[in-house]
This record gives C-alpha cells, structure tokens and sequence, in this order.
C-alpha cells in the first residue's frame, strides 16, 4: 500500500477546503462528525531490521477524538482542519515527507493509527478513506530474502547461545567450600 506523504496529505486538503472533512475508519463506518482533531504529532523512527539495516523515517499523526458528551453535529469543513495544522506548523515544523498516519479509536473501535488509503471528494465531503497498517519486512522490499542470506544464514533469527552443562552442586557438597574457589 502507498503511504500519502504529509505533503501530499496536505495538498489534497487544500484542494479541497470549501468541504467537509470526513474520516472512513471502516466499510461504512465514518467517525463521528462532532470529532475533534486533537493533537498533531511528529514522530522520528529509526531502526534496524533483520538483515542489519540502519532504516529512519518520520511519522506526522493526526489524532481524532469523539466526544460522548456532544450530539453529532455537521463534520467540520477542511478549511477549519487546515487552521488546525496552520497553529501546529507554526510551533512544530513538520516533515513534508514524513508519512502520514491518523490515531483513532472509539468505544467500539480499538485506538490504532491508520493510514489513509485514498483521500476523495464526494459530493459536500472530503472522505479519508483509513485502512491498518501494514507489517512488512524490509530486507525482502530490498530485493533480499527473509530466511537465509547467501552464506544460509538466518537472518531474522538470533544467534543461537550454547547450552552450558548443568552441575547439581546439591549432591556434591565438597564442590563449594571455602577457600575451593567455586564462588
């Protein structure tokens, strides 16, 4: 799956600010039009994957929140969203490159990031449409293989330890004394 860059993100917001803002978490579910957007946060990765690689990247999540107290009400317009991110940016510059995720759960939807699929107009709405993350091992998407090397090493596997005798020092009581060095 593509991931949309903050950049690009953003962009299709703009294009767009003149409509409502509407998050798709899942088939036929938006969340609800009374949610606020409550945070806007920059995340710095860096890693190493099973093949050893040193990989780094930015993460920018937009968190969503649904109040239980207030009635559903009208989604807020784009334009409202991008006075939003304009405040966050002015304090916290954001990686145009960074990938975009958005955090949200509810009481029927454990909270997870997502990441948006398609970004779409439909009729009066601007929909996000979210799907789950993905789980991938980058040692394969560097055109390696996850299972053995060239030499038929693991390589996402540890090292194996070497198994250590076991010495029952219960039944050779002279084993430790003092003075025989044994601590």
């Amino acid at each position: 799956m593509n991931s949309f860059t903050w950049k690009s993100f953003k962009n299709q917001l703009l294009a767009n600010e003149h409509l409502l803002l509407q998050f798709r978490y899942a088939a036929k579910r938006l969340v609800n039009p009374s949610y606020h957007i409550t945070e806007i946060k920059q995340a710095t990765v860096t890693s190493v994957d099973c093949g050893g690689v040193m990989n780094a990247w930015t993460e920018v999540i937009m968190q969503l929140w649904e109040p239980t107290d207030e009635p559903s009400t009208e989604a807020m317009k784009v334009s409202k969203a991008m006075s939003i991110i304009n405040l966050v940016e002015s304090k916290l510059p954001l990686n145009p490159n960074g990938i975009v995720k958005i955090e949200f759960g509810n009481a029927g939807f454990d909270t997870r990031q997502m990441v948006p699929a398609t970004v779409a107009a439909d009729g009066d709405n601007l929909i996000v449409d979210l799907h789950a993350d993905t789980v991938q091992c980058k040692a394969i998407e560097r055109g390696g293989s996850c299972g053995t090397d060239a030499n038929g090493d693991e390589c996402c596997t540890p090292e194996a330890k070497p198994k250590l005798p076991l010495i029952n020092l219960a039944s050779n009581s002279s084993a430790c004394t003092p003075g025989s060095g044994c601590c």
